[in-house]
């Protein structure tokens, strides 16, 4: 079906523009505008070009086997997909994992939350013209990927999280590898990023005083994460409705006031810097203990008892195959890279869930493209585009 945008007073002069999905630009995302000279008088995206059904899949998935499909949503915020879901998942079943197993869980979150948002700017740098600042923080993300896969064995997507705990403990030297590379970005975000890109004259002409986004209509619009703080809105999950070990752990909301392109882009500088933050705390207090549910602990066999003692990795019980969460209704929310994430999953006491609903912050930001775009300049529609941060997958679920 053709999707046709009302015509305005001024039809006469207005063309329809046509943005996607097939351009790289558009992240596989189809937008439709109505453009009189270069201003955009209407402007509507148009998702579901990507397919990805995971909601109805894992109606004929078992427990276990969603884990890894929740996590394709956003493969570069991987890990807080995986958590979101485990946490609906351990309330069916009335257990929590230990200490221990809490901290690996927002380690590997808070280093997720880092390689997104470098990709955003990638994304950002490239959406202007910026071929170097798309290629440094893509490349920058190659020393996080790398402990993440010191942590888990998997480079993107992990399923390092489980019902009651974790999969793998911490290998030896992983301390110093992850400080190091906290201390490289750390240098790079401070010094190299700025001098290159957010200080550059260009940039700051392309994004200060453009798309913005007024805090009341932030809160009336539902929009979350980044996007939201920008516009000058404290509202964290971490914070609001702590999980894992962010209830031990000190950091600071990230805001700024000014609620335009430029402050969107500078709330998840400092995200990153607090990310840092919490990644070092944990590292120094990382509580010893086991990383599984003592409920499962017993049922795992001698054998992967032994196992576990000798490699720190767990092989999967059968009992994970047969899981039968017991007949209810839950919701869990966590604070992914692009925001709040919501599962609502309903369970008969089946091997699979009768509902599962999952709203992702992409989802939940996909109005901004009409809110800041209908009235801008054609050639503001990049800059928009990248401080938002949208990824279409996550959207289109």
């Amino acid at each position: 079906m053709k999707m046709v945008l009302p015509k305005s007073q001024n039809s006469e002069k207005e063309i329809e523009l046509f943005i996607g999905p097939q351009h790289p630009a558009s992240g596989h995302m189809r937008f439709i505008g109505r453009v009189d000279g270069d201003i955009f008088t209407k402007f509507i995206p148009d998702p579901g070009w990507v397919h990805r059904g995971i909601e109805k899949i894992a109606e004929n998935r078992k427990w276990i086997q969603i884990i890894p499909l929740v996590e394709r949503a956003a493969i570069l915020d991987a890990a807080n997909m995986n958590i979101g879901y485990v946490i609906a998942l351990e309330k069916l079943l009335d257990i929590e994992a230990p200490p221990r197993a809490q901290y690996l869980r927002t380690l590997l979150c808070e280093i997720n939350r880092i390689t997104s948002h470098l990709y955003g700017f990638g994304i950002a740098g490239i959406m202007i013209g910026s071929s170097t600042f798309y290629m440094w923080p893509f490349a920058d993300r190659e020393p996080l990927i790398d402990i993440a896969q010191l942590i888990t064995g998997s480079r993107l997507t992990y399923s390092y999280m489980i019902p009651g705990g974790v999969r793998r403990d911490l290998p030896q030297g992983f301390k110093e590898k992850a400080l190091k590379a906290l201390k490289y970005i750390e240098r790079r975000l401070n010094n190299d990023y700025f001098r290159l890109f957010f200080d550059n004259p260009v940039t700051k002409a392309r994004y200060k005083g453009v798309g913005v986004l007024k805090k009341d209509d932030a809160i009336k619009l539902g929009i979350v994460g980044p996007n939201l703080r920008a516009s000058n809105v404290k509202y964290d999950v971490r914070k609001v409705e702590p999980y894992a070990a962010y209830s031990e752990l000190e950091f600071d909301i990230a805001y700024r006031e000014e609620g335009d392109c430029y402050a969107r882009l500078m709330v998840r500088v400092e995200e990153i810097r607090q990310s840092i933050k919490i990644i070092r705390q944990i590292l120094n207090k990382m509580p010893q203990g086991p990383i599984i549910h003592k409920k499962y602990e017993r049922l795992i066999s001698l054998k992967k008892l032994e196992e576990y003692q000798k490699t720190g990795v767990f092989g999967l019980p059968a009992i994970f195959a047969t899981l039968r969460p017991p007949a209810g209704e839950v919701i869990s929310r966590v604070e992914a890279a692009r925001g709040e994430l919501i599962f609502h999953i309903i369970s008969t006491g089946d091997l699979r869930p009768y509902r599962l609903r999952m709203v992702t912050p992409s989802f939940r930001n996909m109005v901004l493209f009409r809110e800041l775009i209908s009235g801008a300049r054609v050639m503001d529609f990049p800059a928009i585009y990248g401080s938002i941060d949208y990824f279409p997958p996550e959207s289109d679920r």
